[in-house]
């Protein structure tokens, strides 16, 4: 072998690659360097492969398999392209961002932060968030991980602080209620406000991966478009918030629309929805105490697979807890839509569909019947807008759409597969008595 093989051979064998990319659906590539991998590598972090973004969406849309990892992944991308599509336009005075060393700083820590955004995630996400015993919440243990031993190490090795990690992970929803300085406030809002990477992430990836289109919206024209922006519309507000240029109204009118019919057409879905109940019914089964662990071990040891082991087995085993519920998940025997929320008869008695719950629980036996009613409030999004004169003014003023989003709202009465027909003659018969009733209850109080 010559010379010059030999040199190839010898820098081929001892040259470490500092910048990785990683494969992505969503945005082509993904980068990280080596430093940032080993918190990619880390126990919480690697957790999420095994944590479903959607619960148990599967069951409903085939190709919703997706995990909390990829999304997380697709935050710190995101997050960083509109950090610097901020900083290239201005940003830095605004956000008190002085020199090249505190760029740098935040970069690191708002990317740090979007990556470890959800380590608090319990068993297949927000399907089971209230199984956490007392006040604890998915926030207060991305807090615990952010602040155990692990973490802390790694930060050092980042010489950033744990601190500053866990306010732009957490946002305003931080357990400690700490105050932020204008620069936290904005990029935590890069993360979690309502142009943050985490909204647009999980909108355009669940819509990838589910096949429902409505989830698309321009991103790259509105990331390009962000600004951080006086709010001088408010009595001449020095405050900084992020907002758009004029340019990118419409982009983010339509980032807006995509979240109100991706509740409407797939979060909120009846048949997604009932899976979500089933699921918390077996695990308040399976759970010690009903309750999931709040200690950072027995949290990193309970993920989805070691959920839906349990499942498995206890659909085959009677003797097992959960039994019934699980053969129901493993089967695909959900209960069925017996009653959906109709204009209707909300307008002859706001409360229709809790009235047929009851009626129907007293008629077929409680446990033959589910309710369901999640609610997303309409929202008038205010944020500022660059005109091209160089004035700003409010959202609101700019877009009738933004004025007029509909609340999303959801109200259904399930009932057992067995008892749909009957269930439903019953309730032709007796809908209007029903709600007829309600409503003059109603009127006496």
């Amino acid at each position: 072998m010559g010379r010059l093989g030999s040199l190839e051979k010898k820098v081929r064998g001892t040259a470490k690659k500092n910048n990785h990319e990683i494969r992505d659906p969503v945005y082509a590539f993904i980068h990280m360097n080596s430093s940032e991998r080993e918190v990619l590598n880390s126990a919480p972090v690697q957790r999420l492969r095994h944590i479903h973004q959607l619960a148990l969406t599967n069951l409903v849309y085939p190709g919703g398999t997706h995990r909390r990892f990829e999304h997380s992944l697709g935050v710190m991308e995101l997050a960083t392209r509109i950090y610097n599509a901020v900083l290239e336009n201005g940003g830095t005075d605004s956000l008190d961002i002085d020199g090249k060393y505190d760029e740098i700083y935040y970069l690191r820590v708002l990317r740090m932060a979007a990556l470890v955004h959800d380590i608090g995630h319990a068993p297949f996400s927000h399907a089971s968030e209230d199984l956490f015993p007392g006040d604890c919440n998915h926030e207060t243990m991305t807090l615990r991980l952010i602040e155990s031993d692990e973490m802390e190490k790694l930060w050092a090795m980042l010489k950033i602080q744990t601190e500053d990690v866990a306010k732009l992970a957490l946002g305003r929803d931080h357990p400690k209620k700490k105050t932020f300085s204008n620069t936290e406030a904005i990029l935590s809002e890069i993360i979690t406000g309502a142009f943050g990477a985490d909204r647009m992430d999980y909108l355009l990836r669940d819509s990838h991966h589910t096949g429902v289109a409505y989830g698309r919206f321009d991103h790259y024209r509105l990331t390009e478009t962000l600004r951080v922006l006086p709010k001088t519309y408010e009595d001449r507000s020095k405050e900084p918030a992020l907002g758009v240029e004029i340019g990118g109204l419409q982009s983010a009118e339509a980032l807006l629309l995509a979240r109100y019919f991706m509740f409407s057409q797939l979060y909120f879905h009846p048949v997604r929805r009932i899976y979500d109940i089933h699921l918390k019914e077996y695990l308040q089964a399976w759970l010690e105490g009903g309750r999931f662990p709040v200690d950072v071990t027995g949290h990193l040891n309970l993920t989805d697979n070691e959920v839906m082991a349990g499942i498995w087995r206890a659909s085959r085993d009677p003797d097992l807890p959960g039994h019934g519920v699980a053969k129901r998940i493993m089967m695909r025997d959900h209960y069925r839509v017996l009653y959906t929320r109709n204009p209707d008869d909300v307008l002859k008695y706001r409360e229709a569909g809790l009235a047929i719950y009851t009626a129907a629980s007293a008629a077929f036996g409680e446990e033959n019947v589910r309710h369901d009613r999640p609610k997303i409030p309409a929202s008038q999004v205010a944020f500022p807008v660059l005109e091209p004169d160089g004035r700003i003014v409010s959202s609101l003023l700019k877009s009738d759409a933004l004025r007029h989003i509909p609340e999303v709202a959801v109200d259904t009465v399930y009932i057992h597969p067995d008892l749909l027909d009957a269930g439903r003659a019953w309730l032709n018969e007796n809908r209007e008595s029903i709600i007829k009733s309600g409503s003059e209850l109603e009127d006496t109080a």
